[in-house]
C-alpha cells in the first residue's frame, strides 16, 4: 500500500511540474500577436517595428525612425519570458551605454499589452493595444522633463 501511495505521490508531482512548464511557456503565447512587420508614416518620418519570434520563450524586435535619410532613433527589443514573468527588454543606440532596460509586464491579454519600469527616466510605460484592420498602437508614457507626457504611434501591419 504504501509503494501505491508512494508511485501516486511521485506521478502526481510530475504531471503538475509538467503542467506549469507548460502554462509558463504559454505566456509568451499571448504576444504572438505582435509578430510581423510595422509601420507608422507621418510628416515627422517613418517609424517601423519588425518583430520575429525567436524561441517558445523570446520574441525578437527591431524598431527605427527614419526621416529621409537619417535614422534618428534605432532599438533593439527582446520580449522574454522567465518563469511567469513576461519582460519587454530595450536596447537603444546610444543611451544607457548600450545596455537593456527592463520593463516587466503589468498587463497581458491578446489585445494589449503593457510594461512598466518606475525607476527608468523616460518612459515609465509602454504599451502595445492591438487595433482593428491589421493596426497596432504603440505608447510611450512618462514623465519628461517633469510633465507627464504620452507618444503614440498608430501602426500598420506590412
Amino acid at each position: 500500500m504504501f509503494q501505491k501511495i508512494t508511485l501516486l505521490a511521485f506521478v502526481l508531482l510530475v504531471v503538475s511540474c509538467q503542467k506549469k512548464e507548460s502554462v509558463e511557456k504559454d505566456k509568451i503565447k499571448i504576444a504572438d500577436w505582435l509578430i510581423g512587420n510595422w509601420e507608422n508614416k507621418s510628416p515627422e518620418g517613418i517609424l517601423t517595428e519588425n518583430w520575429t519570434k525567436l524561441n517558445d520563450s523570446t520574441i525578437n524586435a527591431s524598431s527605427y525612425f527614419i526621416k529621409g535619410k537619417d535614422t534618428l532613433h534605432f532599438e533593439t527589443i527582446v520580449l522574454a519570458q522567465k518563469g511567469e514573468t513576461l519582460t519587454y527588454f530595450a536596447t537603444v543606440k546610444g543611451q544607457n551605454d548600450d545596455q537593456a532596460v527592463a520593463f516587466p509586464s503589468t498587463t497581458e491579454s491578446d489585445k494589449q499589452l503593457v510594461f512598466e519600469n518606475p525607476k527608468h527616466d523616460y518612459p515609465q510605460k509602454i504599451t502595445y493595444t492591438k487595433g482593428a484592420n491589421n493596426t497596432l498602437t504603440a505608447e510611450a508614457t512618462g514623465n519628461l522633463q517633469g510633465k507627464l507626457t504620452t507618444e503614440r504611434f498608430i501602426m500598420e501591419k506590412k
